[in-house]
């Protein structure tokens, strides 16, 4: 196990009831509806966690190729070594911001929350680029601790290619949480750039989602008008010429 997986792991085992090995275990909806949260604004990859031995499972066909695996990568730390040396730090401390925003809000709901933030990691050419991780928990013990979860990167260098040290919390299917948090902390943080409703940033993660103007009517139950007003808003306010372009300065924002 190396230095940085260690500590990731270190993070996880200071918390009790957030990781444990349990024989009786509470699963999450399927891969087809994780997918279904995640947000496709390019290529991505998933891969399936097992928390107490680090281990990998269910690795999509993009991981290998997008940063030149040979082989299926078994364990963590293969990946923890694709991060850039840079950022190693704010990983550590977004997964620390991440369990501590989710003791907060109560572990018995972390079935329902995903957690997201942005790191550069290195491509086959040996390039590093900036991807957006997102971590959905997929499997519990009956006492609650989490054991699995499906972890998401999607490449947005070209969306989004300077980071600005946003940890996420939100809900997914029935919840709606919404928790942004600065790294450093000291930092200034503003809740909502350019002025934008609650209403507006559901929306804009609805379009990072890859959804349309119908489906947000029928996801979020208000008229396609309204949808339609909140979109031509919502580009007012951020000086956008597009939707392409919004996305972008979403992720720069830590929206999404």
């Amino acid at each position: 196990m190396s230095k940085n997986q260690h500590l990731l792991i270190k993070v996880w085992n200071t918390h009790p009831g957030f990781l444990k090995s349990e024989s009786q275990v509470y699963r999450s909806p399927s891969i087809d509806k994780i997918m279904a949260e995640i947000f496709s604004v390019g290529e991505y990859y998933h891969y399936t966690i097992h928390l107490p031995d680090s281990s990998l499972s269910n690795h999509h066909p993009n991981l290998g190729k997008m940063h030149g695996f040979e082989a299926p990568p078994q364990n963590l730390g293969d990946i923890i070594e694709l991060v850039h040396p840079d950022d190693i730090n704010f990983v550590q401390e977004a997964e620390l911001m991440t369990v501590e925003k989710m003791k907060e809000i109560g572990f018995e709901h972390m079935m329902q929350l995903k957690s997201s933030y942005c790191f550069r990691m290195r491509m086959a050419s040996g390039a590093y680029e900036m991807f957006h991780h997102q971590s959905i928990p997929t499997v519990r013990s009956e006492e609650g601790e989490l054991l699995e979860a499906v972890n998401i990167h999607t490449h947005i260098h070209h969306l989004a290619p300077k980071n600005n040290y946003h940890v996420v919390v939100s809900g997914i299917g029935e919840r709606n949480d919404f928790h942004k948090m600065q790294w450093p902390p000291n930092l200034e943080l503003h809740s909502k750039p350019h002025g934008l409703s609650r209403r507006e940033t559901e929306i804009i993660a609805l379009l990072a989602k890859g959804f349309n103007t119908m489906q947000i009517s029928e996801r979020l139950c208000i008229s396609i008008h309204t949808v339609r007003t909140h979109r031509k808003n919502i580009l007012q306010k951020t000086k956008c010429r597009n939707s392409s372009e919004l996305i972008g300065k979403a992720f720069e924002g830590g929206y999404l």
